[in-house]
């Protein structure tokens, strides 16, 4: 069986605990559960601008100069 896709992304549910967290919080930095939500929040963020920069390397040269052709020169 292949392994589901969330309907969410994981991003975007860590971003949803946050907030509900901080809404009743007197002290969000002393809050080791907080710190560990935010933790796990950066690690996925970094995991998707690596991938990110890491697709557009293996484009190459060429998906580079058709990216620049295609966008207007900024005036």
């Amino acid at each position: 069986m292949a392994k589901k896709t969330a309907a969410e992304s994981e991003e975007v549910r860590l971003k949803k605990k946050i907030g509900a967290k901080l809404a009743g919080h007197a002290n969000p930095e002393g809050d080791a559960a907080m710190r560990s939500l935010r933790k796990r929040l950066k690690r996925e963020q970094r995991r998707r601008r690596s991938l990110a920069l890491r697709k557009k390397h293996a484009a190459g040269k060429k998906a580079e100069s058709a990216a620049a052709a295609a966008a207007p020169p900024a005036t």
